[in-house]
């Protein structure tokens, strides 16, 4: 298992991170601004504080995906005691390159939970199963490739998942839900 202390040694802080953003920057406050982790799991996110676990954050700021899960991922942190860090994607292939989707998409965010020690006790990303469903039938959608409506199509698609990730709670609590019960199934080694 490959340490991963120095990748979160060099990863970007939050406010790092935030402070670079050219793209989806208000949108990303607007859902940190709009998420709440529910009262009934202080007490299990408490117990995750024990853990000390600290996240390594593959992202891009120029992702959807990576502007509605991170700052569930940010506001779920702030409650379990876990130290972020943000790895940027398309300068750190090295990284992201052992976190494929389906063994060959660099699809992002992959979120890398790590001990005290830099082993990996956890990953989760790049979408939770109902977000995967929700893109998997917007893109069902879409005309073939090589048809000349399909990049035109491909925009609107866009524009409306952005939409949709800005805006739709339930979305939000699918990520922190599955975040959530991932990280319950950690027991780090003392």
């Amino acid at each position: 298992m490959t340490n991963l202390n120095s990748w979160f040694e060099k990863g970007l802080t939050a406010e790092e991170y935030q402070s670079q953003m050219e793209s989806h920057k208000e949108n990303m406050s607007k859902v940190y601004e709009e998420f709440s982790v529910p009262v009934e799991d202080e007490a299990i996110l408490e117990q995750l504080k024990e853990q000390k676990l600290r996240a390594i954050v593959i992202t891009e700021d120029w992702c959807g995906d990576a502007m509605m899960n991170n700052p569930i991922l940010l506001k779920l942190s702030e409650h379990a005691g876990i130290d972020v860090r943000f790895v940027l994607r398309d300068s750190n292939l090295e990284l992201m390159d052992q976190y494929l989707t389906n063994g060959k998409s660099r699809a992002i965010p992959i979120f890398v939970f790590i001990d005290q020690n830099g082993n990996e006790v956890a990953k989760w990303g790049p979408r939770a199963a109902k977000v995967q469903a929700f893109v998997d039938e917007s893109r069902s959608n879409l005309p073939a490739k090589e048809d000349p409506a399909f990049k035109d199509g491909q925009k609107l698609m866009i524009k409306q998942l952005t939409a949709a990730y800005t805006e739709r709670e339930d979305f939000w609590t699918d990520v922190y839900h599955e975040l959530k019960e991932e990280l319950a199934m950690v027991k780090t080694v003392k």
